[in-house]
């Protein structure tokens, strides 16, 4: 795809979505089912995957691990969002590699120790990326993949998140 077919395609989204606002607004839903053991699977929009523990928490690891899943989502939407970009700015990436690894201390989804905190301490990511484009044009590709990646901007704004329990 190029510059002229993403204009071509996000320009009446786009129109439509300055005219109606409200219709921008999409909810993503994904329905979960408890598991044999301690597992969830998930039926996403495009294949089942099935959760388990994290070997560091007792797991076997022949399941997905949920900060897995976190990671690939930021790299899915990084990954998408780059190409996105670099389309529209008209820099050629002829190969491209991300990577996202995050450190856990897991004393603290144990309940171990409550100085140690549940989730992710830091989350690195990195970007290996073949083209021909200048520094300045790295730079707005960067700045402009952040800033529209909607998992990485979930994940470093954050968001709140409502629960609702019941029994049936």
């Amino acid at each position: 795809m190029n510059a002229d077919e993403l204009k071509k395609i996000q320009s009446p989204l786009k129109e439509k979505y300055r005219d109606q606002p409200e219709s921008s607004l999409v909810t993503l839903k994904v329905n979960g089912r408890l598991g044999e053991g301690i597992s969830c699977k998930l039926e996403t929009s495009r294949s089942l995957i099935d959760a388990g523990l994290h070997p560091a928490t007792g797991g076997s690891g022949l399941q997905a691990c949920s900060g897995d899943l976190l990671l690939e989502a930021l790299v899915a939407c990084a990954g998408v969002t780059l190409s996105a970009v670099a389309t529209a700015i008209g820099i050629e990436i002829t190969e491209g590699e991300i990577t996202a690894e995050g450190d856990l201390d897991f004393r603290g989804t144990l309940g171990v120790s409550k100085e140690a905190p549940v989730g992710f301490k830091i989350i690195r990511m990195n970007f290996n990326l073949q083209s021909n484009a200048t520094t300045e044009q790295l730079e707005s590709l960067k700045k402009l993949t952040e800033r529209y990646c909607v998992v990485y901007q979930t994940i470093t704004k954050g968001v709140p998140v409502d629960t609702n329990y019941k029994l049936n």
